[in-house]
């Protein structure tokens, strides 16, 4: 499923974004990352194999700039929360909706004066069920 490169592009699409946003995790120096979180479940499945999963993503950005990083999320909350449609170049998903579940908050800040802030969002989709050939 590509749901979360295509929240990726998504959000890089955002004018004026300080810095782009990749897949994966916080690196040593400035960064801005998506990755999946624990707790995501099957919602409802259906006869037809099709399954609405809610899926829980954080997105985290690691700089010695604290308000360059509290600008940037809040640019990102306030386009997650206008998010109508993320289409899927693959077909393995259709979007339903999504909705951030925590504002932007300071998670860490240490002595070489590094700041973590974190936001997180839950998102509403629908997969088909995978075909698998038997031989």
């Amino acid at each position: 499923m590509d749901f979360i490169d295509r929240v990726k592009d998504s959000i890089n699409q955002i004018p004026n974004l300080p810095i782009q946003i990749r897949k994966g995790y916080l690196g040593i120096d400035e960064t801005l990352v998506i990755y999946g979180l624990p707790g995501s479940r099957v919602v409802r499945e259906y006869m037809d194999g099709e399954k609405e999963l809610e899926l829980n993503y954080e997105i985290a950005m690691k700089s010695q700039n604290g308000q360059k990083i509290e600008n940037t999320l809040w640019m990102i909350s306030d386009y997650l929360d206008s998010v109508k449609a993320i289409q899927s170049n693959d077909g393995s998903f259709e979007f339903n909706g999504l909705a951030v579940t925590s504002k932007p908050y300071i998670n860490q800040a240490d002595q070489q004066n590094w700041f973590v802030f974190l936001l997180t969002f839950t998102a509403n989709v629908t997969t088909e069920e995978e075909k698998v050939n038997v031989i």
